[in-house]
């Protein structure tokens, strides 16, 4: 979730709106009402993005904070991968700004209470380009405190310098006439590797690249040896959350830190909890079976296959074809399958029901998301709203209609905020629609997490066996089996169209199963559009007849 949004009930969020203007969430939003609710849809974490305290256009000087640039801050909430005290929270979380690590602390204990789990967003390859911690524990020194700032690198600085250079902000900001100019002398390197004192309004430039020994100014030499102090910094800080009890972290950018660091901090951190979950973000597959049994992540995000294909199977792009799904079991997969968390929707990619995504064909959904949920043993996540149909269409200031939702701004997301109904948590103010779908993501819940098939079970992939008659371009079918239960799933991503057709279950498939007498009965979960109400005589050979953007499971009794 973006955290300052979930819990906000101002109805008339105006464009460009501060926290007092527009609203925000507050650490007592998440109630033990909530979250009750939120568990008995079947949620196990809650995955939140913008609480650890970053760079805002907010003013709470009065209180000892103190104020960010706002040239260099993006939206008035700001960005919440700008990270500007990393010991703390951001304070318009809080009832009662002085008390705002109490109050997360009594947040974090209510969800344990509730049988929940809270990850956090760790960021660790950038800050906010005037971190300054003011609530760092004793004998913590700040982030670039002890650097030489007049050679590019070294290995014990945090940052990466341009002696010589001032830094120039991308953009004409809209500051007060009476605030002075930001000076930067000399520029850092910003978050995205840039290492120029002008980066583009594209860049992260409102960040700065941390310093974890690789010489980028000599063809990336490495230097971990003696261990770098960026490293022994953020050990301090992941250790400082953990022992404030949170779950796990989500490490944004991982792929752009050293797989060193990872495999020395990892370790270190899971002596203090050893059932600590750490997700990494990372786009390349080739890194994939390092950053699990080298840098020691539990599980990987699985955007390049999975959600690619499955997006462009939703949007029925030309190229679009189920065979990309089989690619990603046998190719991008593989032996880790089950340590890659899958999604269809997060911050950073269009929401499906957006002009952008799917909202010509909102129930492609369905295929989709059973694909997501059941194709290996692994978590899969899903963002907040999403589960109505969020459409992200509002003009909300620095973030601009782009059909995703906005995390620079003091926004809502207005299908959650209808559930959430000013804490009532019902269905009332939602379209029938809206509560259709909503429903098929609670049954989807529950049937993945009681399911010994999907959580612990094989894979088979059936398309190889079927005939030339059969859709593949569109039906995509497998197997997933234990020792006690067998299931099989075929997934119509036809837009419009019910397809009918034979499949065929091969001879390896039943002895890979243990078993040649199956008699298959359909599992009813989900209420139309989404599957057919009539039975089936099913055999190796069965006629299938499966509606448009619909899931047929079958059970073997």
């Amino acid at each position: 979730m973006m955290f300052h949004l979930w819990g906000n009930t101002n109805l008339n969020p105006r464009k460009n709106g501060n926290s007092l203007t527009n609203g925000t969430t507050k650490f007592n939003d998440v109630s033990n009402k909530a979250l009750v609710c939120l568990y008995a849809k079947g949620y196990t974490h809650l995955y939140t993005t913008g609480i650890i305290e970053h760079a805002t256009k907010e003013d709470y000087t009065k209180l000892g904070i103190p104020l960010d640039h706002s040239s260099i801050v993006k939206g008035n909430c700001g960005s919440p991968f700008a990270i500007k005290d990393y010991f703390d929270v951001n304070p318009f979380l809080a009832s009662n700004v002085e008390n705002r690590l109490d109050e997360f602390n009594l947040m974090v204990k209510r969800i344990h209470e509730n049988k929940l789990k809270i990850i956090l967003d760790f960021v660790p390859n950038h800050l906010a380009r005037n971190y300054q911690s003011d609530n760092k524990p004793e004998g913590v020194v700040d982030f670039g405190f002890n650097d030489r700032n007049d050679v590019e690198f070294s290995p014990q600085n945090n940052f990466y310098y341009l002696p010589g250079t001032q830094f120039t902000v991308p953009y004409h900001a809209e500051i007060d006439e009476n605030t002075q100019a930001y000076v930067e002398i000399p520029a850092k390197a910003s978050g995205n590797n840039v290492f120029s004192a002008q980066p583009t309004i594209h860049d992260w430039f409102e960040t700065v690249k941390l310093n974890y020994g690789i010489d980028y100014h000599n063809e990336g030499h490495i230097h971990f040896d003696p261990i770098p102090n960026t490293w022994y910094k953020m050990l301090e800080v992941l250790t400082y959350w953990t022992n404030l009890g949170v779950d796990g972290f989500r490490c944004d950018m991982a792929e752009m830190v050293p797989i060193e660091f990872w495999a020395f901090v990892i370790p270190k951190i899971k002596v203090i909890n050893p059932e600590l979950i750490f997700i990494a973000e990372i786009y390349q597959p080739n890194l994939y079976a390092n950053y699990i049994y080298k840098g020691h992540f539990d599980y990987l995000y699985d955007k390049v296959g999975l959600y690619d294909s499955l997006r462009n199977l939703m949007e029925q792009n030309n190229e679009a074809h189920t065979s990309s799904i089989t690619r990603v079991w046998q190719q991008e997969s593989g032996e880790f399958s089950n340590k890659m968390l899958r999604f269809l929707e997060n911050h950073d990619e269009t929401r499906i029901n957006s002009a952008g995504f799917a909202a010509h064909n909102i129930w492609s959904t369905i295929p989709a998301m059973l694909i997501t949920a059941t194709l290996h043993g692994g978590p899969f996540m899903i963002y907040s709203g999403q589960e109505f149909g969020e459409k992200a269409n509002e003009i909300e200031g620095f973030n601009d209609a782009d059909d995703r939702t906005t995390m620079f701004d003091f926004w809502r997301i207005d299908t959650h905020q209808r559930w959430f109904n000013h804490g009532a948590l019902n269905n009332q103010l939602l379209t029938s629609q809206e509560i259709e779908l909503d429903y098929f993501y609670q049954q989807l819940f529950k049937f993945a997490k009681n399911s010994t098939a999907v959580q612990i079970g094989q894979f088979f992939d059936l398309q190889y066996a079927q005939n030339e008659s059969y859709p593949s371009k569109f039906v995509y079918s497998y197997l997933r089996y234990s020792n006690d239960e067998k299931l099989l799933f075929i997934n119509n991503f036809h837009p419009t169209d019910t397809l009918s057709f034979k499949i065929k279950i091969p001879d390896l498939a039943f002895e890979l199963m243990g078993t040649y007498q199956i008699i298959w009965e359909i599992e009813k979960l989900f209420t139309p559009p989404t599957l057919l109400s009539d039975k089936y005589g099913i055999s190796e050979n069965m006629q299938v007849d499966i509606f448009p953007n619909s899931t047929l499971i079958f059970r073997a009794i």
